[in-house]
């Protein structure tokens, strides 16, 4: 199957509305000359200011995952996360626009006064129950969506991040979207992304090679070893591939997967002196905001590789912010 038939297959997957794409593309000049006079074009891909549910790469995804758990009949919408997961908060806001029930498994304690996300989970109407670990989640969705269903439930699992190939095939649509924004004749060298769960690199990859770019993609992991988020993009682009009526396997084996773990530090959600720092510039120059799980390790990332040259002045970068400023509040 041809690269234009993939793209017409996924650009026929039927998706709720939960917003109007496009999101706004914006050209940072003044990140850029605060990184001085060597560093690229930068542009910021806004998925942070999706207004539905506090917006959010995760919103991009729901809405394809929504549409088929509504088509199965699902009363239900089940997920897992930590306490303070973006995932996990838009999960409940979809629920809580279709009329559904939701129940978010955490691992971890209750807070003690929820806040940012947790206090959003609770006014959006959401179960929470909580695990001791991340290896429980999982395990604990599956047993309760089986009592559930004993009990005449409809419930839809919607595993970590929405990263099933159906999730990702939004951000495989998404480069469309971007291609039509960018300025004639430019082409992204790079796009620069927090990864995480996997979904948005597989889909921002895939896109990438349909549509003929030769754009790396850059995920910056917000805490899994490299080789582990790899092996999880790939197995998303097999899935993905395939529904896209190609040969998955192949076309997984076939793109170039980068994973920078190096930005961590001591773990999730744990500030760096990077990613303060980046936090500071994007806010500064741009009155761009950036959380420390997320979105400012992934600009560290980017600041770090400008100020080693990696990129130069006549390369042009798209950061990709995938949201996650509620995250701030915690």
């Amino acid at each position: 199957m041809s690269a234009a038939d993939a793209l017409s297959r996924l650009a026929a997957l039927p998706a709720e509305r939960f917003f109007t794409p496009p999101t706004a593309l914006e050209e940072a000049t003044r990140l850029r000359a605060a990184l001085g006079a060597n560093a690229p074009r930068i542009f910021i891909k806004r998925d942070d200011a999706i207004p539905f549910g506090f917006g959010g790469n995760k919103v991009r995804k729901l809405a394809l995952v929504a549409t088929e758990a509504r088509a199965r009949g699902a009363d239900t919408l089940i997920t897992v996360g930590g306490v303070q997961s973006n995932h996990m908060r838009a999960t409940a806001s979809v629920a809580a626009k279709l009329g559904m029930q939701c129940v978010l498994i955490a691992n971890g304690s209750p807070p003690p006064v929820p806040r940012a996300n947790a206090l959003l989970d609770a006014l959006l109407g959401a179960e929470i129950q909580y695990v001791a670990t991340r290896e429980q989640r999982a395990s604990a969705m599956q047993t309760l969506a089986s009592r559930m269903r004993v009990d005449g439930r409809k419930p839809y699992e919607v595993p970590l991040g929405a990263s099933t190939p159906l999730g990702a095939a939004a951000f495989a649509r998404a480069i469309g979207e971007l291609i039509e924004q960018l300025p004639a004749r430019v082409v992204p060298d790079a796009i620069v992304h927090a990864s995480s769960s996997g979904g948005t690199q597989a889909g921002l990859t895939l896109g990438c090679a349909l549509h003929g770019l030769a754009t790396q993609v850059i995920g910056i992991s917000a805490d899994d070893p490299a080789p582990s988020v790899e092996s999880t993009v790939r197995n998303i682009i097999d899935g993905l591939g395939s529904m896209a009526g190609g040969d998955g396997s192949a076309l997984a084996r076939s793109v170039h997967v980068t994973v920078d773990d190096s930005f961590v530090g001591d773990g999730y959600g744990v500030a760096t002196p990077a990613s303060r720092e980046a936090q500071s510039i994007a806010a500064h120059t741009e009155a761009l905001f950036v959380d420390h799980t997320y979105t400012a390790k992934a600009l560290a990332g980017l600041i770090a590789y400008i100020r080693a040259g990696r990129f130069r002045a006549d390369h042009t970068i798209v950061f990709w912010h995938t949201g996650g400023q509620v995250g701030i509040f915690a």
